[in-house]
């Protein structure tokens, strides 16, 4: 895949490479978001393994369909954030509380210390955040059930 003045490929053992035009290669590179809730396709960046900027990508969309697979298949193997789908069940109205939900990756079940640990971040979107650290996203709160809904506002 090229970005003009840069290459990037998967070595034999799979990890990226990126070559710049200069004909320097850096090995395990790794791509990260700087906003991966609120604008997931724009504002990537290419680093290297000891977390140096190599390339700025500021929207996805700009580089060709394979270069564009590529970055966002990296991006997918660092990343986790799950979206919750369904709340099932919340095991009381007040924190700390274990939740019961169905994510875009199956269901789980994790303990939400306190209120603060569920966050607006505009748009209808919220992020839940677990004992472990561990952020779930709501895309949309509007969007969900109106036993979820129901649920979820005690914490909001």
């Amino acid at each position: 895949m090229s970005g003009g003045d840069w290459r990037l490929t998967r070595s034999p053992s799979g990890r990226l490479q990126l070559e710049t035009a200069a004909g320097e290669v850096h090995d395990g590179v790794v791509a990260v978001r700087a906003f991966p809730v609120s604008a997931p396709g724009e504002a990537v960046a290419l680093v290297d393994a000891a977390g140096r900027e190599l390339v700025w990508i500021g929207t996805l969309s700009t580089l060709p369909d394979a270069g564009r697979r590529m970055v966002e298949e990296a991006l997918a193997e660092r990343e986790f954030l799950p979206e919750i789908r369904r709340l099932a069940a919340i095991s009381r109205t007040t924190a700390p509380s274990v939740w019961s939900v169905e994510t875009d990756r199956g269901a789980t079940r994790f303990v939400l210390r306190g209120e603060e640990d569920v966050r607006r971040l505009g748009g209808g979107r919220l992020l839940v955040t677990d004992e472990s650290g561990i952020h779930y996203l709501i895309r949309d709160e509007a969007a969900l059930d109106r036993h979820s809904r129901r649920l979820l506002e005690h914490f909001l």
